[in-house]
């Protein structure tokens, strides 16, 4: 069996159960997991959707133009339906969206244009104004407007939702989102409440956008409105597609418990996924916690996982990023000889190629070294011995102590400069016998992984190593 299209596998995500992310957890909790739809988002669903509908409506003809305003993923989605029905894509997004959703777009044959993030929504320069303008401005073309367009909770009504009541067989209990046009959860939720009215309905809401204090307050508040880093979720606007009246309650979440969410879902449970992915488990998380009295072992929690990692390579999953932005502790910056003087001694004791076996022995055990480098009579190191490598010779060879030292010395440790910095040093104690040589131009000093880990548990903020 095949698809006709690319269009044919959208929908029908996975399930997958939550096991190592908030332990205790008093109920079941599962991540509707979208990066599965072929454009690697939930966005894939009302691509499709918000099309097919204005070609019934017969709001455009065929070869027309595609315009609309998109964070990256509902242009994605519209873009491969556009491909197979043979539309041109026109999209406008912000400046504030990563570079890799740009490229998608562009990958997918759509023209971008970036805008402004930090300008009013009426304002002429807004990505929401451009993609109307242009609308405007091109024959046969149509603004499809996710925000206010019906099509768009509906196509969960039609879909996600359907899917959650079957998948769960009739026992989801809580449905977590975040909210961005208001269509995903709304249509879901919709659906949902009709086969059940006792289903909970939880957004989520970054902080910084309207929705956590218009639910609460019924206020729509313009200074509460400021810009924040998870894309994809909230808004500076009230969107008709979302309906308050499904939702039961709404929490907040920062950029930084968002963020670092995102990372703990890719480690702790292999779901490579996206900011507003972190932000909505990080959301339900708090949600559930706050609720733990009322909950139980029955109640099936499903949260909705709308995109992939791979649209954050250069942010969410880059270190500096995180670290620059606050959202992430810098790693110490720690050098070679940095960790050397945090010892009482850094001269090295070395044995030589011709030294017996037996006296280099007496020598570790007098020093309590479990390891030496071998130089030549120049100097030159030559190689090494430890005392896993010893014990394993003498048990072959009990006879062996008056043996010279060549005869079963290993290859050299890895020779670094004392400027070295940490990141590049601790793979370097990852290989064999765990230490390196620190060459200080006219000496060597022995360094292993007891001298970082000890150096590490002292780093504190006065020399410049502690978390920013």
């Amino acid at each position: 069996m095949w698809h006709d299209s690319v269009l044919g596998t959208i929908g029908n995500t996975p399930l997958v159960r939550i096991n190592n992310i908030g332990p205790d957890l008093p109920c079941t909790v599962l991540g509707k997991v979208e990066f599965f739809n072929p454009g690697g988002s939930v966005k894939d669903r009302i691509g499709r959707r918000l099309i097919e509908d204005a070609e019934e409506r017969g709001a455009i003809e065929p070869g027309g133009t595609i315009i609309e305003g998109t964070s990256g993923n509902t242009g994605a989605g519209l873009a491969i339906t556009a491909i197979a029905k043979g539309y041109r894509c026109i999209f406008t997004t912000t400046d504030k969206q990563s570079q890799e959703k740009v490229d998608v777009l562009r990958g997918l044959g759509a023209e971008v244009l970036v805008c402004p993030t930090n300008v009013e929504p009426d304002d002429p320069r807004s990505y929401y104004s451009v993609a109307r303008r242009l609308s405007e401005e091109i024959p046969n073309s149509i603004y499809l407007n996710q925000y206010d367009n019906p099509s768009n909770a509906q196509a969960h009504y039609d879909t996600t939702g359907p899917e959650l009541w079957a998948q769960t067989e009739g026992q989801i209990t809580h449905f977590v989102a975040g909210a961005g046009t208001g269509g995903t959860i709304s249509g879901t939720a919709r659906y949902l409440k009709e086969q059940d009215e006792d289903v909970q309905i939880i957004g989520v809401d970054p902080c910084g956008s309207v929705f956590h204090k218009y639910f609460h307050e019924g206020v729509f508040d313009e200074d509460e409105i400021y810009p924040y880093f998870t894309e994809g979720v909230g808004e500076d606007i009230l969107p008709e597609n979302m309906d308050f009246d499904v939702v039961d309650d709404f929490v907040e979440v920062e950029d930084k418990p968002a963020m670092q969410m995102t990372r703990r879902l890719a480690r702790e449970e292999g779901l490579f996924i996206g900011q507003s992915c972190g932000m909505a488990m990080a959301g339900a998380l708090q949600w559930i916690d706050a609720h733990r009295d009322t909950l139980s072992p029955d109640d099936v929690v499903v949260v909705l996982l709308p995109d992939s990692g791979f649209r954050y390579l250069s942010k969410t999953y880059n270190d500096d990023w995180m670290q620059n932005h606050g959202f992430l502790e810098k790693k110490p910056d720690v050098t070679a000889d940095e960790v050397l003087q945090r010892r009482t001694t850094t001269n090295v004791i070395d044995a030589h190629p011709e030294d017996a076996l037996g006296d280099v022995i007496e020598t570790m055990t007098a020093e309590g070294i479990s390891q030496m480098p071998v130089l030549d009579d120049n100097g030159e190191v030559v190689g090494s011995v430890t005392e896993t490598r010893i014990l394993n010779h003498l048990i072959e060879s009990p006879e062996s102590r008056e043996a010279p030292v060549r005869r079963i010395m290993g290859t050299p440790f890895p020779v670094v400069p004392a400027s070295l910095h940490l990141e590049h040093l601790s793979a370097y104690l990852e290989q064999d016998a765990g230490a390196v040589l620190v060459d200080h131009g006219d000496e060597y000093s022995v360094l292993t992984k007891s001298d970082l880990i000890s150096a590490l548990a002292n780093v504190g903020p006065s020399n410049g190593a502690g978390a920013s």
